[in-house]
């Protein structure tokens, strides 16, 4: 009998939940494995005063046991309260909502590239295998997974924005369309890694699906190209690229934090950079909680996509 849709969500959340709960205890473990000590990193460019150690040791229950503490933290972080930034003054979670919607629409942006240009080039170099046609496409594709997204960006930069003045040099833009080109070369640096696992991933599945018995036998049957490769060949291969595409759409949250920096973009990315450099432990407290739960949403809706369209997931389930 197979597991059904409701049995296996409940797992994987469940599953989410206890590891964001393992991540977030580890987060918040950082205020005390930093070097120093706690109302110092606390206080951040303050000055320490009496009542500033009363304020901040009331404000995050220092007085009381470590679990306790954990437990007040925990509470806060349920309801986006993190805190206040030691280096601006500001709330994190205000800090995180200003600079979030640009960080989500330069990724959506990267994997709108990323994802069709890796599929159609993938399948291209599978038909074309062994062919002069094939051996470009593979080695472009280790090039573009050789090269790390902030080097590109670098190149990108230099050539398009610098030389060729197509492109604006940094910033995000204000505005949809100015929004666009302003975020289209980090887009392009961020996607090239990402359209070089496609292309290989996506090769790898399509020529594995063509040797299978049952694209013969449909070929037997008399059935025409497009068919065999439409029903045969591409819905059975692309299955394992949802998997992948939940790993890119990680990769792209992480592989963000350099690009952004590059460009001087107002991200999360960029946002962690500058708390990491200051020591601003309640904004990378924050921000590394929010990039963990991004990271894993976006793998458990992978697998329930995985699970929906493929029912060998569901039988393979089952029988654990």
């Amino acid at each position: 009998m197979g597991l059904t849709i409701s049995t296996f969500i409940a797992r994987r959340v469940l599953m989410l939940v206890a590891l964001l709960l393992v991540i977030s205890f580890i987060i918040f473990s950082l205020l005390y494995l930093a070097p120093g000590n706690a109302i110092d990193i606390l206080l951040g460019s303050q000055p320490r005063t009496p009542e500033t150690v009363k304020i901040l040791t009331e404000q995050y229950h220092l007085d009381d046991p470590f679990f306790t503490q954990y437990w007040f933290w925990l509470k806060n972080a349920l309801h986006f309260d993190f805190g206040t930034s030691t280096q601006t003054t500001l709330q994190v979670a205000d800090e995180i909502k200003a600079r979030l919607p640009t960080s989500l629409f330069l990724g959506l942006f990267a994997f709108a590239l990323e994802l069709p240009f890796g599929l159609l080039l993938g399948i291209l170099a599978a038909f074309k295998r062994r062919t002069a046609i094939d051996r470009g496409l593979v080695a472009l594709s280790v090039v573009g997974l050789s090269i790390p997204a902030f080097v590109g960006g670098v190149l990108l930069l230099y050539v398009f924005a610098v030389q060729l003045k197509w492109f604006p040099v940094f910033g995000a833009g204000t505005g949809f369309v100015d929004g666009i080109a302003h975020l289209t070369l980090p887009a392009i640096s961020l996607a090239i890694v990402g359209a070089a696992y496609f292309v290989k991933h996506t090769r790898a599945a399509v020529i594995s699906a063509i040797d299978q018995d049952y694209v013969m036998f449909a070929r037997a049957r008399g059935l025409s190209s497009t068919t065999v490769m439409l029903k045969y060949i591409l819905r059975n291969a692309l299955i394992p690229i949802l998997g992948l595409s939940a790993m890119m759409l990680s990769y792209l949250v992480v592989g963000a934090v350099m690009v952004e920096v590059t460009f001087s973009i107002n991200g999360i990315g960029q946002l962690l950079v500058q708390a990491a450099s200051s020591q601003d432990m309640p904004l990378i407290q924050g921000v590394g909680l929010l990039i963990a739960a991004l990271v894993m949403v976006t793998n458990l809706v992978a697998d329930l996509a995985y699970f929906a369209i493929d029912p060998r997931i569901r039988l393979r389930s089952a029988q654990k």
